[in-house]
């Protein structure tokens, strides 16, 4: 999903302590059982191989993914599929680019946000975000699976939240070395490079390049009503108590 073969955050650091994060410790851990009991992983020998297997994927993949042709025609197992969409991964490199960034990010801004509405801001933005992408593809009949909307909004709130805090990343233009910059710099070119993405003509099947605009755009926006405008790169308090939030 979320890192492409332009830029690839390793690693975030900022003055907010990460060592409470059970939303995000248990997101990443449902995903992977997901996956690895899944046919994507391959490790399942019920699946068969070869074409079986191929077929038990998209069988896999059309019953959980979201089918915007689908989606749009009312139906209720159809209307669940955003949420379950995305625990959904097609393969390890999908997975394991989505936990990497759900793992830099997602500590930081539970910890800010409170466990119970950064679970509720995951699920909504992330469904929303794939919501977004069928409405433009309202016609397919191509499953979309994958937690790239939900971590893309979970790097819009990190922007907004944590604007300074420094982000270690890998640019391949540059052989690969490792650069720490601000995550206003790192974030909002991330963005930008898949915006240009979504607006190309699509070669087949491949990245949900939308999802990953519209998820940012919802964190982002969520995060600012929530907070308000944040100097530096600590938040106040969120409104209403608790120190929780709801996207």
């Amino acid at each position: 999903m979320t890192g492409n073969r332009n830029t690839v955050a390793v690693r975030a650091a900022g003055t907010v302590r990460t060592t409470r994060a059970p939303v995000t410790c248990a997101l990443i851990v449902l995903c992977c059982l997901i996956f690895v009991t899944g046919p994507a992983a391959g490790l399942v020998p019920g699946y068969g191989t070869g074409e079986a297997l191929a077929l038990a994927q998209r069988a896999y993949f059309r019953r959980w993914g979201v089918v915007p042709a689908e989606l749009f025609a009312g139906t209720p197992r159809a209307a669940l599929t955003p949420a379950t969409a995305l625990f959904v991964h097609g393969s390890w490199v999908h997975l394991l680019g989505n936990m990497l960034f759900l793992h830099v990010f997602g500590a930081m801004t539970e910890r800010r946000m409170g466990s119970v509405r950064f679970m509720l801001f995951y699920v909504g933005c992330g469904s929303l975000a794939l919501v977004g992408y069928a409405a433009a593809h309202a016609a397919s009949e191509q499953s979309l699976v994958g937690a790239s909307g939900a971590v893309s909004a979970v790097l819009g709130a990190f922007l907004h939240l944590f604007p300074r805090a420094r982000v270690t990343s890998l640019f391949p233009f540059l052989f690969f070395l490792p650069l720490r910059f601000p995550a206003w710099v790192v974030l909002p070119f991330w963005a930008s490079l898949q915006w240009l993405a979504a607006g190309r003509p699509a070669q087949g099947p491949g990245v949900a390049y939308l999802a990953h605009v519209v998820g940012f755009a919802l964190g982002f926006v969520c995060a600012w009503a929530g907070f308000g405008p944040v100097k530096g790169h600590m938040a106040r308090p969120w409104r209403g108590g608790g120190g929780r939030r709801a996207g």
